[in-house]
């Protein structure tokens, strides 16, 4: 009975430990087949071109092709909830912009919740938004553009990309680093709001730099400055909002991420691989011409990133209640 008992025992410890066996099998031949990129938005953005670049440097290196699924809709919630219920083997993955980040504290219900069901694979780029106003308006620096908003309360309309989109609640975080009084006008998407600025529709938008930088190289826009916290590359004469309101920071990013419970061998080769693309002289080149820079890191360092981004729209979105359409 002992020796049976014995047998059983190997026997059924080695059955347990086949399912991670196999996970390990199968991340080491990782991929075998295509990839699904999902993108919760419309094509032609910054999301679903950042994804479109990375998705061929990816399929190019890796030996699948990774395709680009749009699934827009709910800023966002629905791609990333067809994301996160996916199974956890690496042949869905999510490229996501700070909307999830948002999102966790714009909507009291949500049928996920993304920091707990998602598993961070690597950062992509970065960009900051640009405060850009129509040339009706006199002021051509931050203090100016203070003073003037303050000398006329709640005249100046600013467009964003809708309710809770990165362009509004980082209107609303300078709205309450400075105190001026600015009229919220939402768009169905930033290119609408843009396209009312240079119409003059409205008077101020943060547009994000992949979005906004050929207006301002082409004069239709005046930017008065960049949201990050140092001075943009690709416009280096422009200076940053912090230099005249201490603190102050907001940039847009782009990164990926896959279902929780991925094997953490298929998430570091996709970390590694799309670090080597963004060490890479035409890829980087490629995102420099859209106004954005390569931000590589690790999974460890993309999730911080998250982290760090929605407790601090969360202070936003609960200062300026601002509630979902």
């Amino acid at each position: 009975m002992k020796l049976l008992r014995r047998r059983f025992l190997h026997l059924a410890g080695g059955a347990a430990a086949l399912p991670a066996l196999s996970r390990f099998a199968r991340a080491q031949t990782y991929p075998t087949r295509p990839v699904r990129m999902i993108v919760p938005f419309a094509p032609a953005g910054t999301t679903d071109i950042a994804a479109r670049l990375i998705g061929q440097w990816l399929s190019e290196h890796l030996g699948q092709q990774f395709v680009i699924e749009n699934r827009p809709g709910a800023n966002g919630n629905i791609g990333t909830e067809a994301a996160v219920r996916a199974p956890p083997d690496g042949y869905t993955l999510l490229m996501v912009d700070a909307s999830p980040a948002i999102n966790a504290t714009l909507y009291d219900k949500l049928n996920f919740n993304f920091a707990r069901d998602t598993a961070p694979v690597a950062a992509v780029v970065s960009a900051p938004l640009i405060l850009a106003v129509h040339p009706s308006i006199p002021a051509k620096t931050i203090p100016e553009f203070i003073a003037y908003a303050k000398a006329n309360p709640g005249k100046i309309n600013y467009g964003s990309a809708g309710i809770g989109s990165t362009l509004h609640v980082t209107a609303e975080l300078f709205k309450i680093m400075t105190g001026v009084d600015l009229v919220h006008v939402p768009y169905r998407g930033g290119g609408p709001a843009i396209a009312d600025l240079i119409a003059g529709q409205v008077q101020a938008v943060f547009i994000p730099a992949p979005a906004g930088i050929e207006y301002v190289r082409g004069g239709a826009l005046r930017a008065l400055a960049v949201t990050a916290a140092s001075r943009f590359e690709a416009l280096p004469d422009l200076p940053t909002v912090g230099e005249h309101v201490p603190g102050f920071e907001a940039s847009t990013w782009y990164g990926v991420v896959a279902p929780r419970n991925t094997a953490s061998a298929i998430i570091d080769s996709l970390n590694k691989e799309t670090n080597a693309g963004l060490a890479d002289a035409r890829l980087k080149a490629q995102f420099s011409e859209l106004g954005a820079e390569v931000f590589p890191g690790s999974p460890a360092d993309f999730g911080k990133l998250i982290a760090a981004e929605t407790e601090k729209w969360a202070k936003v979105i609960r200062a300026a209640n601002i509630k979902p359409e």
